[in-house]
């Protein structure tokens, strides 16, 4: 027969979910600080790794308000997200591009735990653990500023940059095609001109 579970203990579970998540995250910031090409950018992922070490010594505080141990569950979700991501910083040319890729991927993780820590709140006032509940709130509220923040950068120029960069590509594409041969072997970019009008040439030429 299954196991009866409460609420408390989908609760508790869900944060231990969130405190292998927020884990996680903390390895993962350091590549993404590392990769980040705009200063403002970079200092942004400096600011939120210290906002996630926060956010891991509150659930550590809250698991013991609970009195439940503090340990943590594999997060298959943030996982996926942080392996896309990292998939992209692998992908994307560096600069304004790859820091577009950087800003996406990083709003997906915020996205996620905005989520999580949502109904996290939510659950915990539910069950009138008022100090619980504001403990996840804090952090709540931080990962929808850093949220904010990301948006802010990329609508701010980081977006702008990139298409610019997509620009500049196509035009050194354009440079690179190769030129269209004409029958005597001689390059020339203009059509070769039809019987008639070589005929023409060659007459005048005869007077």
């Amino acid at each position: 027969m299954a196991q009866t579970r409460t609420l408390h203990d989908v609760f508790v579970d869900e944060m231990r979910d969130m405190y292998n998540a927020e884990q996680q995250i903390t390895k993962a910031l350091p590549r993404m600080i590392k990769a980040a090409g705009s200063g403002e950018l970079r200092r942004a992922f400096e600011f939120h790794l210290g906002e996630t070490e926060n956010q891991i010594d509150r659930l550590e505080r809250a698991f013991s308000l609970l009195k439940e141990p503090a340990r943590g569950k594999k997060c298959d979700g943030m996982q996926g997200i942080l392996e896309e991501g990292r998939k992209v910083m692998e992908e994307a040319p560096d600069g304004p591009v790859l820091d577009a890729a950087l800003i996406a991927g990083a709003q997906r993780v915020e996205h996620y735990e905005t989520a999580a820590y949502g109904t996290l709140v939510a659950w915990a006032q539910a069950m009138g653990h008022v100090d619980v509940a504001r403990l996840l709130k804090e952090s709540l509220e931080e990962e929808k500023n850093a949220d904010k923040t990301l948006s802010s950068l990329a609508e701010g120029g980081i977006n702008q940059l990139a298409l610019e960069n997509d620009d500049e590509m196509s035009e050194q594409d354009e440079d690179r095609k190769p030129a269209v041969k004409r029958g005597n072997g001689r390059s020339s970019t203009r059509p070769a001109a039809n019987g008639r009008t070589a005929a023409i040439g060659r007459s005048a030429k005869r007077r």
